[in-house]
């Protein structure tokens, strides 16, 4: 947790500041006046700009709290806090402003992330830190900000998510899923307070925009990545004045995930993300056998020896060092294919898995994504954002229906994309100011989508979606698997993300870049 000795050091000097901002003439540097639209979210006008007197927190970072309104409503009442850490430009005298960036999720910490981070050269090269202070926080409902809290301690959140059921592997295993999905979805209301109804994306917009306000930039330079992209879309909407750069890395289809144009399917289904899985992993079995040895699924056909090991494990659990592994695990684990410096393992454990015997006895195993360490709030707050934005069927029975439906169309991984999300069917809290549109305000910049050609989160037919719900935005497509330049090295790509977010100008249309090595080399 951040101490409150944040609050000490000396407040920054906007005079400093804007004589900096002011002496970049010779920059091609968007204006936020001009062809934009007009409109401005009065909500967030009428807000007061928090003060941010930074204060060192170790290894080069400065970190401070901005208060903001609780209900934008009422922008003088009830206030929370965010925390936000900023690593500052390393050549002052060329610095150009503030870049944001907001990390995805949503839930996990935009803090932390940055401390993680800021310096992987792919995503935050030399030169791009040298012109931006980097600054990251975490939004409301997460993690140090005004959290959702649904449990009395962290060793209870902790055993809790530990007996979480997993996705459900066929009919027989929903009702247990829909009750505790239920169960999560009730102790929340009972316990997060009303940040529950002010946990929209709208409202972390607004945010954005006081802490825009907060550090004395004329116009937001943004990179959104992931559900980040969702705030950027959001932002440019609510502000689109205000826009001098906004980088959009791994991007959603923004109308699809507030209401599915009308569908009335599971959030990730009609965001095809079970097609973006299985076409992800048939990507990976392809770079696998392409790699020979240096992957140790190569052997024989990885296509068919998938098949075959699946098909294994729904019959009984497969038994690797004494640890018995069940369909919806072994599913699980070959559909975690955001990162692809994590492919040589997963090529290593599929072959352990094909090369081992099954168990006799059933396995009393739980969902990877719980099993996975869940620092902070970050699975409570996933819900009490992604809740509140998008409107989802409230029936189980649609997500049983829509669960047969996709095991058959999109076989193995169909159904993790149907009950992803399934506590939203039962979310206790709704936040009237959720943002449902336009997308197409006219923005003083134009915006550039990143992404991956094979992305298991955001695909690709997403991306381009949202970009042509954007008045002005153009996809560059990295070729290459795995989500976000965040997690796919691509010296291209950061070029490109970079030269935009310095000049404000998109570069040539039908740019492709080209990823950094094989995920197997």
């Amino acid at each position: 947790m951040y101490s409150r000795s944040w609050r000490r050091g000396t407040r920054r000097s906007w005079t400093r500041v804007l004589a900096v901002l002011l002496g970049l003439g010779a920059l091609t540097v968007p204006s936020p006046a001009g062809a934009a639209d007009p409109y401005v979210d009065q909500l967030a006008e009428a807000a007061s700009t928090p003060a941010m007197p930074w204060s060192d927190c170790e290894d080069g970072f400065s970190c401070t709290w901005a208060q903001v309104p609780l209900d934008y409503h009422h922008p003088q009442g009830e206030q929370i806090e965010l925390a936000v850490i900023k690593l500052p430009a390393t050549d002052p005298g060329r610095r150009i402003g503030t870049l944001f960036v907001n990390f995805g999720g949503p839930g996990p910490s935009g803090v932390d992330r940055l401390r993680e981070r800021a310096r992987w050269p792919w995503l935050f090269s030399d030169e791009l830190r040298a012109r931006f202070d980097l600054v990251s926080w975490d939004p409301r409902s997460v993690s140090r900000s005004a959290p959702t809290s649904c449990f009395p301690s962290a060793d209870e959140q902790e055993a809790y998510f530990a007996t979480f059921p997993g996705t459900p592997a066929g009919p027989g295993d929903e009702p247990e899923f829909f009750a505790r999905s239920a169960d999560i979805a009730a102790r929340c209301g009972a316990s997060a307070g009303p940040i529950l109804a002010h946990a929209s994306t709208a409202n972390t917009a607004r945010d954005l925009e006081l802490l825009r306000r907060a550090v004395g930039d004329a116009a937001l330079t943004y990179h959104g990545i992931s559900y980040g992209t969702q705030v950027g879309a959001v932002y440019a909407n609510m502000f689109p004045g205000r826009v001098r750069a906004m980088a959009l890395d791994g991007s959603l289809d923004f109308a699809g995930n507030v209401h599915g144009h009308g569908a009335d399917l599971p959030l990730d289904t009609r965001q095809g993300v079970a097609d973006a899985i299985a076409e992800t992993f048939d990507a990976f079995l392809r770079d696998c056998s392409a790699a020979g040895p240096d992957c140790a699924f190569s052997a024989g056909d990885p296509k068919l020896k998938w098949i075959a090991l699946a098909e294994r494990a729904r019959l009984a659990p497969i038994v690797v060092d004494g640890t018995p592994w069940t369909y919806g695990q072994i599913v699980a684990a070959a559909g975690s294919l955001a990162r692809p410096d994590t492919y040589a393992e997963l090529a290593i454990l599929l072959q352990q898995l094909f090369d081992a015997g099954t168990s006799l006895l059933p396995a009393v195993t739980h969902d990877a994504v719980f099993a996975k360490e869940h620092p902070g709030n970050r699975i409570e707050a996933f819900y009490s954002i992604q809740c509140t934005d998008s409107a989802v069927p409230t029936d189980p029975a649609v997500y049983s229906r829509v669960g047969a439906v996709e095991d058959l169309r999109v076989p193995y991984f169909g159904r993790t994309a149907v009950f992803n999300a399934t506590p939203c069917a039962f979310w206790p809290a709704r936040d009237a100011d959720r943002y449902t549109g336009p997308w197409n305000r006219d923005t003083a910049a134009p915006i550039l989508v990143l992404n991956s050609r094979y992305d298991p989160a955001t695909p690709l037919r997403g991306a381009v979606a949202g970009a042509a719900q954007l008045a002005n935005a153009r996809v560059v497509v990295v070729e290459g698997a795995g989500h976000s330049s965040m997690y796919v090295p691509s010296t291209c790509a950061e070029h490109v993300k970079r030269d935009y977010l310095f000049t404000g100008q998109l570069p040539p249309a039908d740019l492709r870049c080209g990823i950094d090595r094989s995920p197997f080399r």
